[in-house]
């Protein structure tokens, strides 16, 4: 399924073509991409943040799925994600199958420019935000804007109890 790298650019020429108004792209230290370290350098709130997670069910052959969490949620592989995939395990994708399905860096995966095949699963709690931050594609830059930058996608499929807040 890899896909070629793919850049600043595409995202912002895939955000473009989803015609949702309000969006920004926001430019950032890559040192501080990470979405902790982003939200407390640039004064985002955690629970505004949507993590763009990879993951793999283990069939033959393997399926692979983009799954939107809150950053303050937990994606749930092992019941959920496992459950959807029809399979007897699941897991997240390593950091090198995650470059080559979606051609992004670490820290920058988005929903955006992702292949047209690869499924895109939001947990529901996503959609209810006004607001949300998502990755930009690099290290270099995130995108900001409302959920329908999301749901406006053909791939999108927004999952009750996708992810669980975890406990204390």
């Amino acid at each position: 399924m890899g896909v070629e790298s793919v850049g600043e650019n595409e995202v912002r020429a895939a955000v473009e073509r989803l015609g949702v108004d309000g969006y920004e792209i926001v430019q950032c230290d890559p040192a501080l991409a990470d979405t902790a370290a982003f939200c407390e350098a640039y004064g985002y709130l955690p629970e505004n943040s949507a993590n763009t997670i990879i993951v793999i069910g283990k069939t033959e052959p393997p399926k692979y799925a983009a799954c939107v969490v809150l950053a303050t949620t937990r994606l749930d592989v092992n019941r959920v994600v496992r459950h959807r995939f029809g399979a007897k395990k699941a897991s997240f994708a390593s950091g090198e199958q995650t470059v080559d399905i979606t051609g992004m860096m670490i820290g920058g995966v988005t929903p955006f420019a992702l292949p047209a095949d690869l499924p895109i699963w939001v947990d529901s709690r996503v959609v209810e935000r006004e607001r949300l931050l998502f990755g930009g594609g690099s290290r270099s830059c995130k995108v900001v804007g409302p959920p329908a930058l999301l749901t406006n996608q053909a791939q999108v499929e927004v999952v009750e109890g996708l992810a669980f807040i975890p406990e204390a």
